[in-house]
This record gives structure tokens, sequence and C-alpha cells, in this order.
């Protein structure tokens, strides 16, 4: 991690001294009201310079050939193939852990229970008795039932000395509606629950494991493409995008026009701030 203040900066000095780039979605390129400035143009630019960059989402609510539509539908003309998401993540732990074929309970959409079925889990339905907990959104159910269906399901399971692998997908805690609203994510829901847990088996650590950012699996799925290139993330939020780059050891910018209002925090410093997407500063 960078010791030293972050510089500000524009996207024109930053797309002469990095070669991939790496940019979170919402709060960088959209909020619910449509693309935030600069970021049709940027787009465009890099697909016209055939220049590689990847979207990283910790969003599992759509998948990514969904996702890609609406953005192009918008206007941010993204490659499917530039996307990855959190829900993606899932097919490579479900491999490593042998999770194929295990019955799964889902919070989230459709299209999140349909990431799960890609990775090779069986889909439960609602309170159905569950080897896995997939907390992979906050949106697609009712929230008070569903939440009450897995902390039900989770003490059950624990009381009987039976295990239960906890997945969470989106490891933020909010997200920007608008430049000055927002919303909870799956990540306060998952830090609710685990309180619980603490509460009820103190010294035991019960907890969800996260795949999204700032862990490694979803910087991994992008860098791993391309060893070779000097790679930049341009997000948001300290706490996920500025605090993953810093884990994984490249460089990082902070954009001034979604969550964040601090621009460093004790455990993550970007190297770069960003006021806009645009040309001009």
């Amino acid at each position: 991690m960078t010791t030293m203040p972050p510089v500000a900066t524009d996207i024109e000095q930053l797309l002469g001294h990095y070669e991939l780039l790496l940019l979170d979605a919402y709060g960088v390129l959209l909020d619910k009201q449509g693309p935030l400035p600069g970021a049709r143009e940027l787009i465009v630019r890099l697909n016209g310079e055939q220049r590689p960059y990847y979207i990283l989402t910790n969003s599992a609510s759509r998948l990514p050939e969904n996702f890609a539509a609406e953005l192009q539908a918008m206007g941010l003309p993204v490659p499917q193939e530039r996307l990855i998401t959190s829900g993606t993540l899932l097919a490579h732990h479900f491999a490593a852990h042998h999770l194929s074929g295990k019955p799964c309970l889902v919070l989230g959409p459709e299209n999140s229970a349909e990431y799960v079925r890609r990775a090779g889990g069986v889909v439960m339905e609602t309170c159905a008795e569950a080897e896995v907990v997939v907390l992979a959104d906050q949106a697609g159910f009712p929230l008070l039932e569903g939440i009450n269906c897995v902390l039900n399901l989770i003490l059950r399971r624990l009381d009987q000395g039976k295990p239960i692998e906890l997945l969470l997908c989106n490891p933020d805690l909010i997200y920007p509606v608008t430049q000055n609203e927002f919303g909870i994510t799956a990540g306060a829901l998952a830090q609710m629950l685990e309180a619980i847990l603490r509460e009820r088996y103190p010294g035991k650590a019960h907890h969800f494991i996260a795949l999204g950012k700032p862990h490694r699996p979803m910087f991994a799925a992008a860098l791993d493409a391309h060893p070779d290139k000097r790679a930049l993330m341009i997000g948001d939020q300290l706490a996920t995008d500025i605090l993953g780059a810093n884990r994984y050891g490249i460089d990082s910018v902070l954009v001034m026009s979604g969550v964040a209002r601090q621009v460093s925090s004790p455990l993550a410093t970007p190297d770069y701030l960003l006021a806009t997407l645009e040309t001009h500063t």
C-alpha cells in the first residue's frame, strides 16, 4: 500500500501511463440513473484502441450477458467478455471446494440462482434444508423473511453439529443509487448475520467467505490473463476497490463520483484521485 498522499490526476494522464484498466461499475461508470460523466466516451475509446480492460463488479444480481445488454442499451458498449462479476467467481470456488451437487439456499434474484446452477450447485426452494448458503444480493426476495430463513438454517445446522458453507458474493456495505442517495447491499446483511453468530457461538469462527472485492479472486480473474501489463484499478470505494488493489499490489485511483467521502483510510490509500472520468478536469 502506498504511504504517500494520493495525487490528483485526470484520465488522460492515466491512459498514458497504464496498459490495463480495471474499473468498478456502480459509482464509476454508472448509477441507477444511468452513465456517469465521461463513462461513455472512455468505453468507446478503450474499445477503439483495443486496449485491454475489465469491469470488476461485486454485483451478482445479473448474468454477464444480461448486464452487458443493459450497459449497451445505456450507451456503454461493454462486451460481455470484459465483465467480471462476483457471481462468475462461484464456479471456481465450487470446483475448488467440492461443492458441486450440494443443495444451496440462494438469496438474490433469479440471475443469482442461475449463477449457482452454472457453478454446479442445486438451488433449493426458499427455507429448504441446504448445505450451502449463497448470499448473492439484497434484492429479489422478501428481505425480513429471507434473512430469518437463512439465520434459522444456519443456527439449526450448527446446533446439530452439521457443516454449513457460507458464501458472500458482494462484500460492499452500500452502493450509490444517485449522487446523494445510497442503498444497503448483501455485505451489510452478511455482517448482521455474522454478529449474531459471534454472540451465539463465542470463540467460534463462523463467517461468510467473500468472493468479490477487496478479496483476491476477482483481481486474479482479471490480472492472470495479462500478467505483463501495468494495471490500474479505478474505483469509488476505499474498503473494496482501493483496499483490493493495495492488497494485490497494483496502483489505484479513487473516483469521487460514487460512495467515497474520504480520500484515504487507515487500511486503504489510493495512489491517485480523479474527480471525473471526463477528459477535462
